[in-house]
């Protein structure tokens, strides 16, 4: 169906008008009004840069009206905006039955009807549909992160190594391993340009598409997430005077790593709190805790700038008070979406720790590594320790032989990947894969990898300069374009992407990747992206809102949505739960495993840090739940009473999410209407011989 929203946005116009014609929901017998498809260009003329009139949002006045008021304020915008989703996604319309959900491209008519500026961000669709085409099969709404390369790179690249002589021992890139080693967090970032010649340019890339300066910043890379808060935590001067605080209001297993590393050294741990229903901040409590402590020794202040699971975004204004107030500020980033860093706020504050984690491939593998940025001024607040140095600092080399790359790692998550806890004297180091599996030979010493890189720079400098040295007309017919960096191979089947500095020819610094994970996200922009997220996520919130069960006394809702609804600027995340007829829950790890059996993707998470008010606190015993420990033993019991909060199911979407991903997984939802959805799932894989796993 995907080929058909991308014909869709693309018809000729036509005038359609929006013909009414009633149809049956099935067991509740509403009538409904089905719209007929409105086509991009049956809207009125575009402004000069191609975007559609605001005015068909109800954002602005009719042109008929005269100006003599105010222009429309961005508050009011956001309001109305809110209010047009409400009124105007299936008006008066509640289903009972998954067999009543308007087919595909009905649903996506009405979508379009209400979000015409959707239309404006197919050049999404159309990366999806070249370079991420194994998206059209599988809904990936489990995790989140900065992808570095594109779906048809990896398999291009893997194609045209075999006819590379220098791929007889090592990959080209994009085809990295992580090479493990002993050093501490303070000792790494002071000796500084140690990296090779691969980890540099990919280092290098990164920083430029975070927006994060060379000059200002460090960056260390991690074995995964965890790794880069727990390395933090025990490389930081925690002592008895100085605390740390947190705002999540979901169990991070990252953050609960630098918790146990900071309580250890002496530091007090506090969190903030988020007040129930709406999860906001409780603002009152927050700002006692940041002014609470002396100003010399206040500490840490970690802020994710919105919340991974419930999709909650926080003003850069509370980093701001913490930095006033004393604290040193850790910005985690890892649920941010690919531009988000790109905003005058991140310039002005400029966090003294940022957290970053990429990915290989989005859709496929989330193993891949993470990055600690270190703010240059801020390096003195950092200790040397004999644990830092076996926590997880790793380095970024070439990849091996063909053969060791034909399996992905099985890591589903950069939380689960664990760390090494101890290295040999004599500091060999062991590799884990990022393209595939843990090789089981060493890095070999008599290949040295600058050398190799230089021989592939060298070689791929030789088949450019040819043909530019040719002319003008021979650099169009190849491909080639002249940048400020000197030649740059634009050809959408490469690979790899060699620049070659001018200024520094043959130098090991002017190799560079082609990340097309992260040219993609370039490409688009903060806006295009911001509009496509914003678009599918209200629109998704407002569909799961509108699933009721048949024939129920009390009305109850199928699903419930934890924190932000409709709303401007929430994040493309949900956190909800599916509850039966019977107003009961059903338990998220059950509605995932059933999600994964239709190919959609969803993990699971645990809110927690809740605050109830007066107003709310006879809910309190009803709504909260305890955590259920993977381990049998609690460490204390101050813990085992702070640890309740509400399980939940989450949906993260992404840049490369489509309107199509929304529809599946709302339709999915809504086959738990049917009250014998679950049993009928048990008996058919019984009937079809599957292994049943317990739940």
């Amino acid at each position: 169906m995907s080929s058909f929203i991308h014909k869709y946005l693309r018809r000729p116009a036509r005038d359609t008008g929006r013909d009414k014609e009633s149809y049956k929901q099935g067991e509740g017998g509403e009538d409904k009004v089905k719209m007929q498809p409105l086509h991009i260009k049956d809207v009125p003329e575009r402004c000069i840069h191609g975007c559609f009139p605001i005015g068909l949002l109800g954002l602005v006045e009719p042109r008929n009206v005269k100006r003599h008021k105010k222009a429309t304020t961005t508050r009011i915008s956001r309001s109305n905006f809110a209010k047009m989703t409400t009124d105007s996604l299936f008006p008066n319309t509640q289903f009972t039955n998954h067999e009543s959900l308007p087919p595909l491209p009905d649903a996506f008519s009405s979508f379009i009807a209400v979000y015409p500026q959707y239309g404006e961000t197919q050049e999404a669709d159309c990366i999806r549909n070249s370079e991420y085409y194994h998206l059209s099969t599988h809904v990936c709404l489990d995790y989140c992160g900065f992808s570095l390369f594109s779906h048809a790179q990896m398999h291009s690249s893997l194609a045209s190594s075999s006819t590379n002589p220098l791929t007889s021992s090592l990959l080209q890139p994009p085809f990295f391993n992580i090479s493990y080693k002993s050093a501490s967090l303070k000792s790494q970032v002071q000796c500084g340009n140690q990296d090779n010649a691969l980890e540099s340019a990919i280092k290098k890339r990164i920083m430029h598409f975070l927006n994060i300066l060379d000059g200002e910043y460090s960056m260390v890379c991690t074995a995964n997430r965890t790794t880069a808060f727990r390395l933090l935590a025990e490389s930081y001067s925690f002592q008895a005077t100085k605390g740390l605080l947190s705002v999540y209001d979901y169990e991070s297993e990252a953050m609960t790593a630098m918790t146990e590393s900071a309580k250890r050294k002496g530091a007090k741990v506090m969190s903030a709190s988020f007040s129930w229903p709406n999860l906001r901040i409780n603002s009152s409590r927050l700002m006692e805790k940041l002014s609470k402590r002396k100003k010399k020794s206040r500490g840490l202040f970690v802020f994710p700038l919105q919340s991974r699971i419930t999709g909650a975004r926080y003003p850069y204004v509370w980093m701001t008070l913490a930095k006033e107030r004393g604290w040193q500020v850790v910005l985690d980033a890892c649920a941010l979406g690919p531009k988000d860093l790109d905003t005058l706020g991140l310039s002005l504050i400029q966090p003294d720790f940022i957290i970053c984690s990429f990915f290989k491939v989005f859709g496929e593998n989330p193993s891949g590594f993470a990055g600690l940025f270190i703010k240059k001024s801020s390096i003195g607040s950092l200790e040397s320790s004999t644990i830092d140095r076996s926590i997880g600092i790793v380095s970024i080399i070439p990849a091996r032989k063909l053969s060791q790359l034909t399996d992905d790692y099985p890591g589903t998550d950069l939380d689960a990947h664990s760390s090494r806890n101890h290295y040999e004297e004599d500091d060999i180091e062991t590799t884990s894969s990022f393209s595939g599996p843990i090789p089981t030979q060493m890095y070999s010493g008599s290949l040295n990898m600058d050398n190799v890189i230089r021989e592939y720079t060298s070689t791929e400098k030789q088949k450019q300069v040819k043909p530019y040295e040719q002319g003008e007309s021979s650099k169009l017919q190849h491909g080639l374009e002249e940048t400020s960096f000197g030649i740059e191979e634009i050809e959408c089947n490469h690979s790899v992407q060699v620049k070659q500095n001018t200024a520094n020819s043959g130098a090991d610094n002017g190799l560079e990747f082609l990340c097309r994970g992260l040219d993609h996200a370039d490409s688009l922009g903060l806006m295009l992206i911001n509009t496509r997220m914003r678009c599918i996520t209200n629109w998704l919130v407002i569909s799961l809102m509108k699933l009721r069960h048949p024939h129920s006394e009390s009305g109850h809702s199928l699903v419930r949505i934890y924190g932000p609804r409709i709303k401007f600027d929430r994040g493309p995340a949900l956190a909800f739960n599916v509850f039966d007829w019977k107003g009961e829950k059903i338990e998220p790890a059950l509605v995932q495993k059933l999600a994964d059996r239709s190919n959609i993707s969803l993990s699971c998470g645990f809110l927690n840090n809740i605050w109830f008010s007066s107003k709310y606190e006879a809910e309190k015993n009803k709504i909260l739940e305890r955590k259920a420990y993977e381990r049998a033993v609690v460490s204390n019991k101050s813990k085992e009473n702070n640890d309740m909060g509400i399980h939940v199911i989450n949906a993260s979407l992404s840049f490369l999410s489509n309107f199509e991903d929304a529809y599946r997984l709302w339709s999915f939802v809504a086959k738990f209407l049917d009250a014998d959805f679950v049993e009928k799932e048990r008996w058919r894989y019984m009937a079809l011989n599957q292994k049943m796993i317990e739940i």
